[in-house]
């Protein structure tokens, strides 16, 4: 389910909650392209397609992502 108001914070959220591309954005601050950017530089994981249109990111699988590039800088 994507989030009409995304949390603010994505530690509030629980592992298996699925994320939309617009989600992402909202609850990073960047744009659509840069979610999308990251996903293919493979700076965030590449996103589930749960249906022929839909894609989502599941939140446990960001949050490590984004905890393996803050130990790299």
């Amino acid at each position: 389910m994507a989030y009409r108001h995304p949390p603010e914070n994505l530690d509030t959220l629980p592992a298996s909650a699925m994320l939309s591309a617009a989600d992402l954005a909202g609850m990073m601050g960047v744009s659509l392209n840069t979610v999308w950017r990251w996903a293919k530089a493979g700076r965030l994981p590449a996103p589930l397609r749960i249906g022929p249109n839909t894609t989502r990111w599941k939140a446990g699988e960001v949050r490590a992502a984004l905890d393996r590039l803050a130990e790299a800088a």
